[in-house]
């Protein structure tokens, strides 16, 4: 095969343009586990169809086209998994399956919206399930299932190493919003045993929190609070924002910033966690997620200088911008 430089640009295209193909084939080895029926070694083609309900004509046409994208390795009958194609088997560490049935059941269909989009400036997901996709989540028990998932993945693998040489600033009681399953805060008092935490999230997502607690041994010092994080928050000296407010606009990011200077007292901290779009063209990961929030929300990401300017409209100082190993970042903020 020709190096990258050397495929023509037209056949370049092509690729680029047959990438749901691929997305579509990723989602059927995540969601019927052919992954991870190969976390424990090789099998027969005969036998991983029969482990997970595939036809063997399928998972084997399936498993030659991803192969030479790394995630298969294949040996005359034989089929294993590489190190890269088990991200796609459930439980193994650094498994992302759970992101990829998020987005492939829930963002796959409406992206077919995006020239909608393109046009009316109404997202995707909006002209698709016929109301926001975040109101469509929380009445939907299946998608919010699906979403606390995806994101709990996106911790324990993508933004994983983002913690462990961060240190949360001074302050005793520390707030989630919008905690989800509670899994950042569980990283970041795993090794705090003074500090106290608070998971704020919606009814119908909390209880999902208080069992990762349990898990993690924090349900002694973490409550669990349900709420709607535009109308009241609770008292606390830090708040966290982890993947929050990229899924707003500017407008209501505002609202949530001020809620929560409402219910805060003068000096508390802001620890935002997010993927800061660097300038020029250089690739980066909050690149491509910002066109997931133009189809899917009314969020986007953004630049250092667009959080500096929605903190400092909201009644904060932004202290600084710590990167990480990870894609994401540490955006530590003031309430004046």
């Amino acid at each position: 095969m020709p190096a990258a430089e050397e495929v023509p640009e037209p056949m370049q295209m092509i690729q680029m343009l047959g990438a749901f193909q691929i997305s579509q084939a990723l989602y059927v080895v995540a969601k019927l586990g052919l992954a991870t029926a190969l976390a424990d070694g090789p099998r027969s083609i005969e036998d991983l169809a029969a482990a997970t309900g595939a036809t063997p004509d399928a998972a084997e046409r399936i498993i030659r086209t991803l192969a030479p994208l790394g995630l298969f390795r294949t040996d005359g009958e034989r089929i294993e998994a590489t190190s890269l194609g088990l991200t796609l088997a459930e439980g193994h560490p650094g498994s992302v399956r759970d992101v990829a049935l998020w987005w492939m059941e829930t963002h796959y269909a409406p992206f077919g919206e995006l020239l909608h989009t393109a046009v009316t400036g109404e997202n995707a997901a909006t002209a698709h399930y016929g109301k926001p996709f975040l109101e469509w989540v929380t009445n939907t028990p299946e998608a919010a299932g699906l979403l606390t998932g995806g994101m709990a993945s996106v911790t324990q693998s993508l933004r994983a190493a983002m913690f462990d040489d961060y240190s949360l600033p001074d302050g005793n009681l520390v707030a989630d919003i919008g905690g989800a399953d509670g899994s950042v805060l569980c990283q970041l008092l795993a090794g705090e045993p003074d500090r106290r935490g608070i998971v704020f999230d919606r009814p119908g997502v909390v209880p999902l929190a208080r069992t990762s607690l349990t898990d993690h041994g924090l349900a002694s010092r973490v409550d669990v609070q349900p709420g709607d994080f535009f109308e009241s928050v609770p008292q606390a000296d830090i708040y966290i924002l982890s993947y929050i407010l990229h899924d707003w606009d500017d407008e209501s990011c505002l609202r949530l910033l001020r809620t929560i200077g409402n219910a805060a007292a003068h000096g508390a901290r802001l620890v935002i966690i997010e993927a800061v779009i660097p300038t020029g063209d250089t690739p980066h990961f909050a690149k491509m997620t910002d066109l997931t929030m133009l189809a899917m929300t009314t969020g986007r990401e953004r630049t250092a200088a667009e959080y500096q300017t929605l903190l400092a409209a909201a009644g904060y100082t932004l202290d600084r911008i710590l990167p990480s190993p990870t894609p994401f970042s540490f955006i530590e903020a003031t309430l004046r």
